[in-house]
């Protein structure tokens, strides 16, 4: 069961010749979850082989332009493929508002629905959920009402110990009980604990998307654990009162986040176009945190697997 992020964009404010606003998707068992769709986000996605049919949610951080002006033309184009399941899209209000005024003049002959969830950019809840996968909010600070987002794994079915099926002589009615996570009684009227009989197979994975935000310690907090944090980077460490008036973070501010949330890798966008050489950027998240990259546009991350 793959889990993996796919950068479509990284740039902050414009798009440049180079690069494109922000927008990513997420592969979790082969359902496509989009977050942000800057300008430009459904040429992206057809460039790096993503069916956008195949789309089962849009999560927008918040309502600058850079994040979401892909979004309307996308909701258009998955008419023209044939699209007649309803489209779950996440974000803070008026987001509402927006998406009925863009039906009313653009798409009123829209042949499926275009659901919007509000996202209270104040809390950390839970916002979507199926057999295998949660996505939760997690507030932002920034100018306007922004929210992050964390997609978890659910703890994946327990294992039974093949040796201790041996062991105990279970059989198939025993082993089924023991995956649903009971005890086993045993004939003898011994009882096994399930601890003793089962495991998890993989530590559930995780992957965090914080942008556009100053440095937020409840962020990092709440991301705790996680195995892979994007966090906007739109400054250098040198620009940090720019960063900050404008609500954005710099290089070490990331830096800082992931150190916080003793996260697995680091990935850095969102940068400023002043930045043609974007070492830089990376050279100084390096210099407290190491385990960082780049999020460069068609690269795909993988969240592996673990004990």
């Amino acid at each position: 069961m793959g889990f993996s992020v796919t950068i479509l964009g990284n740039a902050s404010a414009k798009p440049t010749a180079g690069s494109h606003p922000s927008s990513q998707v997420v592969d979790f068992d082969e359902q496509y979850y989009l977050i942000d769709a800057g300008e430009g986000a459904q040429q992206q996605l057809a460039r790096y082989g993503v069916n956008p049919l195949r789309l089962r949610g849009v999560f927008i951080s918040h309502l600058h332009g850079d994040h979401v002006y892909g979004l309307f033309p996308l909701i258009a184009t998955l008419g023209l493929y044939g699209k007649r399941t309803p489209l779950d899209i996440y974000a803070p209000a008026p987001m509402g508002e927006i998406l009925e005024c863009h039906a009313r003049y653009f798409a009123p002959d829209l042949p499926y629905e275009v659901v919007w969830h509000r996202v209270d950019t104040t809390r950390h809840e839970l916002l979507f959920e199926n057999r295998r996968l949660e996505v939760w909010s997690i507030p932002l600070r920034h100018r306007v009402p922004a929210s992050g987002y964390l997609f978890r794994e659910k703890p994946p079915e327990l294992n039974v110990d093949k040796f201790k099926i041996a062991k105990y002589g279970l059989g198939i009615t025993d082993i089924v009980a023991a995956k649903r996570g009971e005890d086993i009684l045993l004939p003898s009227g011994q009882t096994i604990p399930n601890a003793e009989l089962t495991y998890r197979p993989h530590r559930p994975r995780s992957y965090v998307y914080l942008s556009d935000t100053n440095y937020s310690a409840r962020a990092a907090k709440l991301a705790h654990g996680v195995d892979l944090m994007y966090h906007e980077t739109t400054y250098a460490a040198a620009q940090r009162r720019e960063a900050h008036d404008r609500g954005h973070s710099t290089t070490v501010e990331a830096a800082r986040a992931a150190l916080a949330a003793e996260a697995g890798r680091l990935i850095i966008g969102h940068f400023s176009s002043r930045y043609k050489d974007r070492m830089q950027l990376l050279e100084e998240c390096r210099e407290l945190f190491p385990r960082t990259g780049i999020a460069a546009e068609g690269e795909t991350f993988q969240i592996e697997k673990t004990k």
